[in-house]
């Protein structure tokens, strides 16, 4: 063959080849850097949902990198020594794109790890428990991220229009207990589907989403409602969001009742009572679409019955002029201490028994680590509340105790699931350590 020809087929084939290896290295670089840092901050836990990769089968490819949702952006997922891994695990939201991109199946999502386990309801794949006609969506689940929880809501109604028992009149075919993004979900899908359903919600439309703070930022990604179309928001405040699912509730004219709260889930024959603070019901089907932080977790030390102590920030400027303490390392209590932090004349101080903010996002930590170099918010790491007063917390950091005058303390160490809820219901549970 002539060699001019060999130059004109063999040089794009060359270009190519050169690409993609400046690219792949590119990309491991990137990889290696990103986990060291994740390494030396303790930033190696996993909120929620993750991926575990199998290393056999992996073929260090890329594609789960390229499919989170979070990249280019976040390096979530990288490749190191030609192989997938985990690189930034705190930056994980649990999207699942990259399992279903792997073209080897060498991805499985899982829940917890080996050192830090998380209490999960046992579902079969179509949301139900173990208890029949009972079926569970969104952050109870174990689905903290709005997309998924609204996909469940979906997903887990489409299972219970299939067990539509035929007797109308009698029973609804399905109550749902919460009005968050999965029961929203699973009232329009109700309602598409002409199912006969009532929703509840002990608190106002929203669900987990209501309790935010006043101006949060909300996260989310595209998807498809029943009656709705495609629900698109990237990035949205609290406020916005609430007021889109308001006007879908109204325009919809769903079955949403807010300020009633659930006593009881009673096996009845071929269905279930249910007794609310307002009602009572007979369904054929029930869903669970609560939050994992109905009571939230308390620290159990003196004085924190005292007025002035509160689990969640409802408006940062209420705490104009004050020293306020805030007590947790995940994104509720950062979020708190950096929004308050930004309120004029107040200081603030951030307690965490941890080392470093494992669970929460980059962007909350650079809020925080901002208002620290500003001079108006002091963090204590490894540190922990010993006891409060009216005027005063006392702490303890290093075997030391540390005294700092205060006049508010917001608790934000997330929630106890309702395991007293859910055993009366005879709903089993189990902790997850790092399986599906």
């Amino acid at each position: 063959m002539d060699n001019s020809l060999i130059v004109v087929y063999a040089a794009p084939l060359l270009v190519t080849m050169l690409w993609y290896l400046h690219r792949h290295f590119r990309m491991e670089r990137k990889s290696r850097e990103v986990h060291h840092e994740a390494k030396e901050a303790g930033l190696l836990e996993p909120a929620s949902l993750h991926p575990a990769i199998d290393l056999t089968r992996c073929l260090g490819c890329g594609a789960c990198v390229r499919a989170c949702p979070e990249y280019p952006q976040h390096t979530v997922l990288g490749l190191i020594d030609n192989k997938a891994h985990l690189v930034a695990p705190t930056e994980c939201i649990g999207h699942g794109a990259c399992k279903s991109a792997c073209p080897v199946d060498a991805i499985t999502l899982v829940f917890g790890t080996e050192t830090r386990g998380i209490d999960l309801p046992v579902l079969n794949p179509n949301f139900e428990s173990n208890v029949p006609g009972v079926f569970i969506a969104g952050e109870l689940g174990g689905m903290g991220l709005i997309r998924n929880a609204l996909t469940q809501g979906v997903q887990a109604m489409e299972a219970i229009a299939k067990r539509r028992s035929g007797s109308p009149g009698k029973q609804l075919d399905v109550l749902i207990i919460g009005a968050g993004p999965a029961g929203m979900a699973a009232a329009l899908t109700a309602k598409s589907l002409n199912l006969s359903y009532e929703c509840v919600e002990q608190e106002s439309l929203g669900g987990c989403v209501y309790k935010y703070p006043r101006g949060k930022l909300v996260m989310t990604a595209p998807v498809e409602l029943p009656l709705v179309g495609r629900f698109h928001f990237r990035q949205t405040s609290k406020e916005a969001l609430l007021a889109t699912w308001t006007g879908i509730m109204q325009q919809q004219q769903l079955r949403i009742k807010t300020s009633e709260r659930v006593e009881a889930v009673e096996k009845d024959g071929d269905g279930f009572v249910v007794r609310t603070t307002k009602s009572t019901y007979r369904a054929a089907n029930v869903l669970l679409a609560i939050g994992r932080r109905g009571t939230p977790r308390k620290l159990a030390v003196p004085g924190e019955e005292l007025p002035k102590v509160v689990y969640r920030l409802i408006d940062p400027d209420q705490y104009i002029g004050q020293e306020v303490l805030v007590v947790g390392g995940g994104d509720s209590a950062l979020e708190a201490a950096a929004s308050i932090a930004e309120v004029s004349g107040t200081q603030v101080t951030l307690s965490y028994r941890g080392e470093a903010f494992g669970r929460a996002k980059p962007k909350n930590r650079q809020r925080v680590a901002a208002a620290a170099d500003r001079g108006n918010l002091k963090v204590l790491l490894s540190s922990n509340v010993s006891r409060i007063h009216d005027d005063l917390v006392i702490l303890e950091q290093g075997g030391k105790p540390l005294e700092i005058r205060n006049k508010a303390v917001i608790v934000s160490a997330g929630g106890v699931l309702p395991n007293e809820f859910l055993t009366k219901v005879g709903i089993r549970v189990e902790t997850k350590y790092g399986t599906a």
